[in-house]
Protein backbone atom coordinates (compact mmCIF):
# COMPACT_ATOMS: atom_id res chain seq x y z
CA UNK A 1 0.00 0.00 0.00
CA UNK A 2 0.64 3.28 -0.53
CA UNK A 3 1.95 5.89 2.06
CA UNK A 4 -1.01 8.15 1.49
CA UNK A 5 -0.88 9.96 4.87
CA UNK A 6 2.04 12.33 6.05
CA UNK A 7 3.58 11.92 9.50
CA UNK A 8 2.14 15.25 10.45
CA UNK A 9 -1.46 13.24 10.46
CA UNK A 10 -0.52 10.53 12.39
CA UNK A 11 1.28 12.91 15.17
CA UNK A 12 -2.20 15.20 15.01
CA UNK A 13 -4.37 11.63 16.04
CA UNK A 14 -2.31 11.16 18.63
CA UNK A 15 -1.67 14.54 20.63
CA UNK A 16 -5.60 14.65 20.27
CA UNK A 17 -6.08 11.22 21.89
CA UNK A 18 -3.62 12.01 24.62
CA UNK A 19 -5.73 15.34 25.73
CA UNK A 20 -8.44 12.79 26.10
CA UNK A 21 -6.44 10.49 27.92
CA UNK A 22 -5.26 12.61 30.63
CA UNK A 23 -2.06 13.19 32.22
CA UNK A 24 -2.48 10.09 35.20
CA UNK A 25 -3.73 7.27 32.14
CA UNK A 26 -1.28 5.16 29.41
CA UNK A 27 -2.60 3.76 25.79
CA UNK A 28 -1.19 0.85 25.13
CA UNK A 29 -1.50 -1.37 21.25
CA UNK A 30 -0.64 -4.23 20.10
CA UNK A 31 0.08 -4.44 16.37
CA UNK A 32 -2.28 -7.03 14.85
CA UNK A 33 -0.52 -10.82 14.97
CA UNK A 34 1.17 -12.65 11.87
CA UNK A 35 -2.24 -15.18 10.66
CA UNK A 36 -1.43 -18.96 9.71
CA UNK A 37 -3.02 -19.30 6.34
CA UNK A 38 -1.74 -23.32 6.45
CA UNK A 39 1.20 -25.35 7.52
CA UNK A 40 4.20 -22.00 8.38
CA UNK A 41 2.65 -20.00 5.48
CA UNK A 42 0.67 -16.91 6.83
CA UNK A 43 -1.64 -15.19 5.65
CA UNK A 44 -0.62 -11.56 3.85
CA UNK A 45 -0.08 -9.21 6.43
CA UNK A 46 -2.76 -6.23 7.31
CA UNK A 47 -2.08 -4.11 10.20
CA UNK A 48 -4.86 -3.54 13.33
CA UNK A 49 -7.09 -0.41 12.05
CA UNK A 50 -6.33 1.05 15.28
CA UNK A 51 -2.56 0.71 15.17
CA UNK A 52 -2.56 1.63 11.96
CA UNK A 53 -4.80 5.01 12.46
CA UNK A 54 -2.77 6.26 15.69
CA UNK A 55 0.87 5.19 13.86
CA UNK A 56 1.18 4.64 10.64
CA UNK A 57 3.32 1.84 11.56
CA UNK A 58 3.22 -1.28 9.06
CA UNK A 59 4.75 -4.01 10.89
CA UNK A 60 4.13 -7.07 12.92
CA UNK A 61 5.71 -8.35 16.22
CA UNK A 62 5.04 -4.29 17.69
CA UNK A 63 3.32 -2.07 20.44
CA UNK A 64 2.92 1.00 20.39
CA UNK A 65 2.39 3.18 24.09
CA UNK A 66 0.84 6.93 24.63
CA UNK A 67 2.22 8.18 27.72
CA UNK A 68 1.33 11.35 28.28
CA UNK A 69 3.38 13.88 30.32
CA UNK A 70 6.31 11.45 30.01
CA UNK A 71 9.94 13.39 29.79
CA UNK A 72 11.77 11.55 27.77
CA UNK A 73 9.08 11.12 24.97
CA UNK A 74 5.20 10.64 24.78
CA UNK A 75 4.86 8.14 22.06
CA UNK A 76 7.10 5.06 22.14
CA UNK A 77 7.04 2.16 19.71
CA UNK A 78 8.33 -1.63 20.53
CA UNK A 79 9.46 -3.24 17.40
CA UNK A 80 11.13 -5.86 15.77
CA UNK A 81 15.12 -5.47 15.79
CA UNK A 82 16.79 -5.44 12.14
CA UNK A 83 18.27 -8.85 11.64
CA UNK A 84 19.78 -9.26 8.11
CA UNK A 85 18.74 -13.16 7.85
CA UNK A 86 15.68 -12.95 8.53
CA UNK A 87 15.27 -9.88 6.14
CA UNK A 88 16.81 -11.60 3.57
CA UNK A 89 13.76 -14.10 4.15
CA UNK A 90 10.81 -11.87 4.79
CA UNK A 91 11.97 -8.16 3.69
CA UNK A 92 13.15 -5.01 5.39
CA UNK A 93 12.41 -4.33 8.96
CA UNK A 94 12.11 -0.69 10.53
CA UNK A 95 14.50 -1.59 13.72
CA UNK A 96 13.48 1.18 16.54
CA UNK A 97 15.85 3.57 14.42
CA UNK A 98 13.47 3.80 11.67
CA UNK A 99 10.19 3.34 14.12
CA UNK A 100 12.02 7.09 15.28
CA UNK A 101 13.25 8.32 11.88
CA UNK A 102 10.74 7.06 9.62
CA UNK A 103 7.40 6.74 12.08
CA UNK A 104 7.55 9.97 14.70
CA UNK A 105 8.46 7.74 17.70
CA UNK A 106 9.50 10.00 20.43
CA UNK A 107 11.19 6.77 21.67
CA UNK A 108 12.26 3.03 20.06
CA UNK A 109 12.98 0.00 22.10
CA UNK A 110 13.08 -3.62 20.59
CA UNK A 111 10.17 -5.95 21.36
CA UNK A 112 12.19 -8.49 23.15
CA UNK A 113 12.61 -5.42 26.00
CA UNK A 114 8.60 -5.06 26.26
CA UNK A 115 8.41 -6.85 29.28
CA UNK A 116 11.03 -5.32 31.22
CA UNK A 117 10.03 -1.87 30.03
CA UNK A 118 6.39 -1.81 29.66
CA UNK A 119 5.41 -2.76 33.04
CA UNK A 120 7.73 0.44 34.73
CA UNK A 121 5.54 2.83 32.22
CA UNK A 122 2.73 1.42 33.67
CA UNK A 123 3.94 2.10 37.29
CA UNK A 124 2.12 5.42 38.94
CA UNK A 125 -1.00 5.70 36.10
CA UNK A 126 -4.01 4.32 37.69
CA UNK A 127 -5.83 3.95 34.39
CA UNK A 128 -4.68 1.95 31.46
CA UNK A 129 -6.33 2.35 28.27
CA UNK A 130 -6.38 -0.65 26.11
CA UNK A 131 -9.29 -2.78 24.39
CA UNK A 132 -9.61 -6.16 26.43
CA UNK A 133 -11.07 -8.81 23.34
CA UNK A 134 -9.55 -7.52 20.33
CA UNK A 135 -5.85 -9.29 21.09
CA UNK A 136 -6.49 -12.52 22.36
CA UNK A 137 -2.45 -13.36 22.60
CA UNK A 138 -1.56 -10.29 24.60
CA UNK A 139 -3.91 -9.70 26.94
CA UNK A 140 -3.13 -12.48 29.71
CA UNK A 141 0.39 -10.23 29.33
CA UNK A 142 -1.66 -6.90 30.42
CA UNK A 143 -3.72 -8.34 32.91
CA UNK A 144 -0.01 -10.23 34.39
CA UNK A 145 1.68 -6.86 34.35
CA UNK A 146 -1.09 -5.29 36.31
CA UNK A 147 -1.58 -7.94 39.01
CA UNK A 148 2.74 -8.06 39.07
CA UNK A 149 2.52 -4.68 39.91
CA UNK A 150 -0.23 -5.08 42.36
CA UNK A 151 1.77 -7.55 44.38
CA UNK A 152 4.39 -4.80 44.99
CA UNK A 153 1.83 -2.10 46.53
CA UNK A 154 3.00 -3.11 50.26
CA UNK A 155 6.70 -1.59 48.57
CA UNK A 156 5.01 1.77 47.49
CA UNK A 157 4.47 0.78 44.01
CA UNK A 158 1.82 2.52 43.00
CA UNK A 159 -0.34 -0.26 40.21
CA UNK A 160 -3.33 0.67 38.11
CA UNK A 161 -6.46 0.43 39.66
CA UNK A 162 -8.57 0.72 36.09
CA UNK A 163 -8.06 -0.61 32.63
CA UNK A 164 -10.74 1.09 30.02
CA UNK A 165 -11.67 0.42 26.61
CA UNK A 166 -9.55 2.44 24.16
CA UNK A 167 -11.85 1.72 21.40
CA UNK A 168 -14.50 3.77 22.93
CA UNK A 169 -12.20 7.10 22.44
CA UNK A 170 -10.71 5.94 18.60
CA UNK A 171 -13.99 5.38 17.76
CA UNK A 172 -15.08 8.57 17.98
CA UNK A 173 -12.15 9.94 16.49
CA UNK A 174 -12.21 7.88 13.54
CA UNK A 175 -15.89 8.56 13.02
CA UNK A 176 -14.89 12.45 11.79
CA UNK A 177 -12.76 11.88 8.87
CA UNK A 178 -9.85 14.33 8.10
CA UNK A 179 -9.24 15.92 5.03
CA UNK A 180 -6.91 13.55 4.47
CA UNK A 181 -8.71 10.75 4.99
CA UNK A 182 -11.56 12.38 2.50
CA UNK A 183 -9.05 12.19 0.38
CA UNK A 184 -8.12 8.47 1.02
CA UNK A 185 -11.26 7.56 0.58
CA UNK A 186 -11.96 9.08 -2.86
CA UNK A 187 -9.30 7.38 -4.55
CA UNK A 188 -10.47 3.94 -2.97
CA UNK A 189 -13.55 5.00 -4.46
CA UNK A 190 -12.42 6.04 -8.00
CA UNK A 191 -10.43 3.00 -8.38
CA UNK A 192 -13.65 1.06 -7.41
CA UNK A 193 -15.65 2.72 -9.86
CA UNK A 194 -13.45 1.77 -12.74
CA UNK A 195 -12.96 -1.91 -11.10
CA UNK A 196 -17.17 -2.01 -11.76
CA UNK A 197 -17.00 -0.75 -15.38
CA UNK A 198 -14.18 -3.38 -16.27
CA UNK A 199 -16.96 -6.14 -14.76
CA UNK A 200 -19.96 -4.54 -16.47
CA UNK A 201 -18.01 -4.40 -19.63
CA UNK A 202 -16.80 -7.72 -19.08
CA UNK A 203 -19.91 -9.33 -18.27
CA UNK A 204 -21.99 -12.03 -21.05
CA UNK A 205 -23.65 -14.88 -20.48
CA UNK A 206 -21.81 -17.67 -20.61
CA UNK A 207 -18.91 -16.64 -17.98
CA UNK A 208 -18.45 -17.50 -14.67
CA UNK A 209 -19.23 -15.50 -11.35
CA UNK A 210 -15.45 -16.13 -10.62
CA UNK A 211 -14.41 -14.49 -14.18
CA UNK A 212 -15.80 -11.57 -12.91
CA UNK A 213 -14.40 -11.47 -9.94
CA UNK A 214 -11.08 -12.25 -11.45
CA UNK A 215 -11.26 -8.68 -13.15
CA UNK A 216 -12.53 -6.68 -10.11
CA UNK A 217 -9.38 -8.01 -8.59
CA UNK A 218 -6.75 -7.25 -11.53
CA UNK A 219 -8.66 -3.28 -11.74
CA UNK A 220 -7.32 -3.79 -7.56
CA UNK A 221 -4.11 -5.16 -8.04
CA UNK A 222 -2.34 -3.04 -11.06
CA UNK A 223 -2.98 -0.21 -8.95
CA UNK A 224 -1.59 -1.82 -5.87
CA UNK A 225 -4.92 -1.64 -3.93
CA UNK A 226 -6.24 -4.85 -2.08
CA UNK A 227 -9.83 -6.60 -1.84
CA UNK A 228 -11.75 -4.24 0.97
CA UNK A 229 -13.68 -7.77 1.52
CA UNK A 230 -14.44 -10.72 -0.15
CA UNK A 231 -16.55 -9.85 -3.05
CA UNK A 232 -20.37 -10.71 -3.92
CA UNK A 233 -20.62 -11.90 -7.45
CA UNK A 234 -24.43 -13.60 -7.55
CA UNK A 235 -25.87 -13.84 -10.40
CA UNK A 236 -29.71 -15.06 -10.51
CA UNK A 237 -30.83 -16.29 -7.37
CA UNK A 238 -27.88 -16.22 -5.80
CA UNK A 239 -28.67 -12.26 -5.44
CA UNK A 240 -31.32 -13.01 -3.08
CA UNK A 241 -28.41 -14.72 -0.53
CA UNK A 242 -27.02 -11.33 1.65
CA UNK A 243 -23.89 -13.05 1.81
CA UNK A 244 -23.54 -15.33 -1.01
CA UNK A 245 -19.37 -16.27 -1.25
CA UNK A 246 -19.03 -18.99 -3.71
CA UNK A 247 -18.85 -16.91 -7.17
CA UNK A 248 -18.98 -20.02 -8.92
CA UNK A 249 -21.93 -20.28 -10.68
CA UNK A 250 -22.66 -19.77 -14.52
CA UNK A 251 -24.16 -16.53 -15.75
CA UNK A 252 -27.02 -16.62 -17.45
CA UNK A 253 -29.26 -14.93 -20.27
CA UNK A 254 -32.56 -13.06 -18.85
CA UNK A 255 -30.86 -12.97 -15.08
CA UNK A 256 -29.42 -9.96 -13.56
CA UNK A 257 -25.72 -10.06 -12.03
CA UNK A 258 -25.58 -8.40 -8.21
CA UNK A 259 -21.65 -7.48 -7.59
CA UNK A 260 -21.03 -6.10 -4.48
CA UNK A 261 -17.25 -4.81 -4.25
CA UNK A 262 -14.96 -2.56 -3.14
CA UNK A 263 -10.77 -2.04 -2.88
CA UNK A 264 -8.70 -0.73 0.33
CA UNK A 265 -6.32 1.90 -0.48
CA UNK A 266 -3.82 3.50 1.81
CA UNK A 267 -6.09 1.22 4.30
CA UNK A 268 -9.28 3.38 3.42
CA UNK A 269 -12.30 0.86 2.23
CA UNK A 270 -14.59 1.50 -0.48
CA UNK A 271 -18.38 -0.75 -0.56
CA UNK A 272 -20.21 -0.17 -4.09
CA UNK A 273 -22.97 -2.28 -5.42
CA UNK A 274 -24.48 -2.44 -8.93
CA UNK A 275 -27.06 -4.75 -10.41
CA UNK A 276 -27.34 -4.94 -14.23
CA UNK A 277 -28.39 -7.50 -16.33
CA UNK A 278 -26.08 -10.42 -18.03
CA UNK A 279 -27.56 -10.36 -21.59
CA UNK A 280 -27.61 -6.24 -21.48
CA UNK A 281 -31.48 -5.69 -21.33
CA UNK A 282 -33.31 -5.86 -18.12
CA UNK A 283 -36.38 -7.72 -18.46
CA UNK A 284 -39.98 -5.78 -17.12
CA UNK A 285 -40.01 -7.27 -14.23
CA UNK A 286 -36.39 -6.43 -13.33
CA UNK A 287 -36.37 -2.81 -14.38
CA UNK A 288 -39.32 -2.39 -12.25
CA UNK A 289 -37.91 -3.54 -9.19
CA UNK A 290 -34.33 -1.70 -9.77
CA UNK A 291 -36.83 1.43 -10.60
CA UNK A 292 -37.84 1.39 -7.12
CA UNK A 293 -34.24 0.61 -5.36
CA UNK A 294 -32.99 3.42 -7.72
CA UNK A 295 -35.99 5.83 -6.46
CA UNK A 296 -35.37 4.80 -2.53
CA UNK A 297 -31.34 5.28 -2.75
CA UNK A 298 -31.97 8.49 -4.11
CA UNK A 299 -34.26 9.62 -1.75
CA UNK A 300 -32.19 8.38 0.81
CA UNK A 301 -28.81 9.79 -0.21
CA UNK A 302 -30.84 12.83 -0.21
CA UNK A 303 -31.78 12.65 3.86
CA UNK A 304 -27.25 12.21 4.09
CA UNK A 305 -27.21 16.02 5.60
CA UNK A 306 -25.66 17.70 8.96
CA UNK A 307 -28.47 17.61 11.64
CA UNK A 308 -30.64 15.25 10.13
CA UNK A 309 -30.26 11.61 11.94
CA UNK A 310 -28.43 8.03 11.38
CA UNK A 311 -32.08 6.41 10.55
CA UNK A 312 -33.33 8.80 8.75
CA UNK A 313 -31.95 7.66 5.26
CA UNK A 314 -32.88 4.05 6.37
CA UNK A 315 -36.55 5.48 6.95
CA UNK A 316 -37.08 7.19 3.63
CA UNK A 317 -35.46 3.85 1.93
CA UNK A 318 -38.44 2.05 3.92
CA UNK A 319 -41.03 4.54 3.05
CA UNK A 320 -40.13 4.11 -1.29
CA UNK A 321 -39.38 0.91 -1.18
CA UNK A 322 -42.46 0.04 0.69
CA UNK A 323 -45.13 2.47 -1.74
CA UNK A 324 -43.02 0.59 -4.29
CA UNK A 325 -43.62 -2.98 -3.39
CA UNK A 326 -47.62 -2.26 -3.39
CA UNK A 327 -47.26 -0.51 -6.73
CA UNK A 328 -45.20 -3.39 -7.81
CA UNK A 329 -48.39 -5.87 -6.56
CA UNK A 330 -45.74 -7.40 -4.00
CA UNK A 331 -47.59 -6.06 -1.43
CA UNK A 332 -51.25 -5.28 -0.50
CA UNK A 333 -52.45 -2.76 1.50
CA UNK A 334 -51.98 1.06 2.88
CA UNK A 335 -48.49 1.93 2.89
CA UNK A 336 -48.26 3.01 6.20
CA UNK A 337 -49.88 -0.01 7.76
CA UNK A 338 -47.26 -2.30 6.37
CA UNK A 339 -44.75 0.17 7.31
CA UNK A 340 -45.87 -0.38 10.81
CA UNK A 341 -46.19 -3.72 10.50
CA UNK A 342 -42.54 -4.50 9.29
CA UNK A 343 -44.44 -6.06 5.90
CA UNK A 344 -41.16 -4.95 4.03
CA UNK A 345 -38.88 -6.93 5.27
CA UNK A 346 -39.98 -10.13 3.46
CA UNK A 347 -38.41 -8.38 0.58
CA UNK A 348 -36.11 -6.01 2.28
CA UNK A 349 -34.35 -7.26 4.85
CA UNK A 350 -31.12 -5.24 5.49
CA UNK A 351 -30.48 -1.58 6.81
CA UNK A 352 -29.50 1.08 4.39
CA UNK A 353 -26.08 1.85 5.34
CA UNK A 354 -22.89 1.67 7.54
CA UNK A 355 -19.94 3.49 8.69
CA UNK A 356 -17.33 3.72 6.41
CA UNK A 357 -13.28 4.39 6.59
CA UNK A 358 -10.58 2.12 7.98
CA UNK A 359 -12.52 -0.92 8.25
CA UNK A 360 -15.49 -1.74 5.70
CA UNK A 361 -18.01 -1.62 8.28
CA UNK A 362 -16.23 0.91 10.40
CA UNK A 363 -16.48 2.05 14.02
CA UNK A 364 -18.64 4.42 15.88
CA UNK A 365 -21.69 4.72 17.65
CA UNK A 366 -25.07 4.57 16.07
CA UNK A 367 -27.06 5.74 19.00
CA UNK A 368 -25.89 8.01 21.82
CA UNK A 369 -27.73 8.06 25.08
CA UNK A 370 -30.56 5.84 23.44
CA UNK A 371 -31.20 8.27 20.37
CA UNK A 372 -30.17 7.86 16.63
CA UNK A 373 -26.91 9.83 16.38
CA UNK A 374 -26.94 12.87 14.35
CA UNK A 375 -25.36 13.41 10.89
CA UNK A 376 -22.03 15.53 10.78
CA UNK A 377 -19.68 17.16 8.76
CA UNK A 378 -16.61 14.52 7.73
CA UNK A 379 -18.76 11.30 8.33
CA UNK A 380 -18.95 8.28 6.07
CA UNK A 381 -21.07 6.00 5.31
CA UNK A 382 -22.30 3.85 2.64
CA UNK A 383 -26.19 3.91 1.53
CA UNK A 384 -27.62 0.60 -0.36
CA UNK A 385 -30.64 -0.37 0.04
CA UNK A 386 -32.92 -3.57 -1.82
CA UNK A 387 -35.58 -5.66 -2.69
CA UNK A 388 -35.28 -9.65 -3.31
CA UNK A 389 -37.72 -11.74 -4.45
CA UNK A 390 -37.43 -14.56 -3.49
CA UNK A 391 -39.98 -17.65 -5.20
CA UNK A 392 -43.11 -17.91 -3.23
CA UNK A 393 -47.10 -19.02 -4.31
CA UNK A 394 -47.95 -15.13 -3.09
CA UNK A 395 -45.52 -13.50 -5.77
CA UNK A 396 -45.84 -13.21 -9.53
CA UNK A 397 -43.34 -15.47 -11.27
CA UNK A 398 -41.77 -12.94 -13.28
CA UNK A 399 -40.69 -11.77 -10.26
CA UNK A 400 -38.67 -14.51 -8.81
CA UNK A 401 -35.16 -14.85 -7.83
CA UNK A 402 -35.01 -10.60 -9.04
CA UNK A 403 -32.08 -9.46 -6.49
CA UNK A 404 -31.52 -5.63 -6.67
CA UNK A 405 -29.29 -3.52 -4.45
CA UNK A 406 -27.31 -0.12 -5.19
CA UNK A 407 -24.80 1.16 -2.88
CA UNK A 408 -23.14 4.06 -2.95
CA UNK A 409 -20.37 5.42 -0.89
CA UNK A 410 -21.21 9.12 0.56
CA UNK A 411 -19.84 11.16 2.74
CA UNK A 412 -21.88 13.88 4.55
CA UNK A 413 -20.76 17.26 3.37
CA UNK A 414 -21.42 21.21 4.95
CA UNK A 415 -24.03 21.91 2.71
CA UNK A 416 -25.50 17.66 1.50
CA UNK A 417 -24.34 14.21 0.57
CA UNK A 418 -20.92 13.83 -1.57
CA UNK A 419 -21.18 11.11 -3.59
CA UNK A 420 -18.09 9.60 -3.59
CA UNK A 421 -19.02 6.69 -6.28
CA UNK A 422 -21.68 8.91 -8.23
CA UNK A 423 -19.92 8.77 -11.09
CA UNK A 424 -20.76 5.00 -11.73
CA UNK A 425 -23.42 4.29 -13.68
CA UNK A 426 -27.01 3.38 -12.01
CA UNK A 427 -29.32 4.60 -14.44
CA UNK A 428 -30.84 1.70 -16.32
CA UNK A 429 -30.49 3.05 -19.63
CA UNK A 430 -27.02 4.05 -18.62
CA UNK A 431 -26.29 0.61 -17.16
CA UNK A 432 -27.33 -1.54 -20.07
CA UNK A 433 -25.24 0.61 -22.26
CA UNK A 434 -22.25 -0.46 -20.38
CA UNK A 435 -23.15 -3.80 -19.89
CA UNK A 436 -23.52 -3.68 -23.76
CA UNK A 437 -20.01 -2.30 -24.61
CA UNK A 438 -17.72 -4.61 -26.31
Amino acid sequence: MTAALDAKEFGRRRRQLMRMLGRDAIAILPAAPVRTRNADLPYAYRQDSYFHYLTGFPEPESVAVLAPGRPQGEYLLFVRERDLTREDWDGPRSGPAGAVERYGADDAFPIDDVEEILPGLMEGRPRIYYTMGTNEEFDPRILGWVNALRVQARYGVQAPQEIAALSHLLDDMRLYKSRAEQACLRRAATLTVDAHRRAMRFTRPGRMEYEVMAEVVHEFRRHNADLAYHPIVAGGANACIMHYADNDQVLREGDLLLLDAGCELDCYAADVTRTYPVGGRFTPAQRAVYEVVLRAQLAAIDRVRPGNHWDDPHTEAVRVITHGLVELGLLAGRPASLIREGAYRQFFNHRTGHWLGIDVHDVGDYKVGGEWRVLEPGMALTVEPGIYVKPSAKVPKEFWNIGVRIEDDVLVGRQGPEVLTGELEKDPDAVQDMVQAA
